[in-house]
């Protein structure tokens, strides 16, 4: 793995690439947000944008998710994957956000992760970009990038992940930088054709060299 000053050093690079990067989920409230993010697992935040233009113009609270039967939510959802069973968690959610934080979604991450469907990446996403909270939310393009650069180790878990990020980039830029590597492997570092012939990174990344190398010899 790389030092943590070199890390810093790639991170440096992406802010150049990306320094306009935020979260692409449309939102109003914390609420919805953690709706989003929760519906964006394996799933296109596009998409999402899509299916919640009109969802959340029908439903604005968590009273307006459960006066309507399951079936009729599953419809609204029904272009998303998993919609099924994304529905049932919105719903239970609901309840509890009712019947235990008085209609509000919470600002800290035990109360967070004990949501239906709220797993670690979401309670991250929403406490980072809803209530300003420091945080590196490590979702396939994270993954993906940090392994790439040798941030991180490829054996690594995705909590692994998660940590050695925490440790090699300031906390005062964990926020910004969990969107920055989203950015970078969503529009440039991509799975199937990352642009590594044009990228700043390519003199220290090892996986950029090893693709270049493969290239030329075809």
């Amino acid at each position: 793995m790389i030092s943590k000053k070199k890390t810093v050093e790639m991170i440096d690079k992406i802010d150049v690439m990306f320094p306009d990067a935020e979260c692409e989920l449309v939102h109003r409230n914390p609420f919805e947000l953690t709706i989003a993010v929760l519906l964006s697992a394996q799933c296109t935040d596009n998409l999402v944008n899509r299916v919640t233009r009109d969802l959340f113009k029908k439903y604005r609270t968590p009273e307006d998710y459960l006066a309507v039967e399951l079936p009729e939510l599953e419809n609204d959802i029904r272009s998303i994957g998993l919609f099924r069973n994304k529905a049932k968690n919105i719903q239970k959610l609901c309840r509890d956000v009712i019947d235990r934080f008085d209609g509000e979604i919470p600002d800290n991450y035990e109360d967070l992760v004990s949501l239906a469907g709220v797993g670690r990446k979401t309670a991250n996403v929403v406490l980072s970009v809803a209530f300003g909270v420091p945080r590196i939310a490590v979702d396939t393009h994270v993954e993906r990038v940090a392994k790439r650069l040798g941030i991180a180790r490829y054996k690594d878990s995705v909590l692994e992940v998660e940590k050695t990020l925490m440790q090699k980039v300031p906390e005062a830029r964990w926020s910004k930088t969990h969107h920055q590597l989203i950015f970078f492997g969503r529009y440039h570092c991509t799975a199937r054709s990352p642009k590594c012939e044009t990228c700043l990174l390519l003199e220290d990344c090892r996986e950029g060299q090893k693709r270049m190398k493969a290239k030329a010899l075809k």
